[in-house]
């Protein structure tokens, strides 16, 4: 299990950027599956359409 834990903090390291993405990635969809009301599903429409837009 220790060698485990060092691979992990290894990756978590050098992935700093990456393991970011990937817990606001997490966040954000258990948000809009779990808690968003219709108001909240609006907004993020609003805002996916803006970040199409300029990518």
């Amino acid at each position: 299990m220790a060698k485990y834990t060092e691979v992990n903090k290894k990756w978590n390291d050098k992935n700093e950027a990456r393991k970011l993405y990937i817990n606001k990635r997490s966040t954000t969809k258990n948000f809009i599956l779990d808690l968003a009301i219709e108001d909240d599903l609006e907004q993020i429409e609003k805002y996916i359409e803006e970040r199409r837009n300029n990518l």
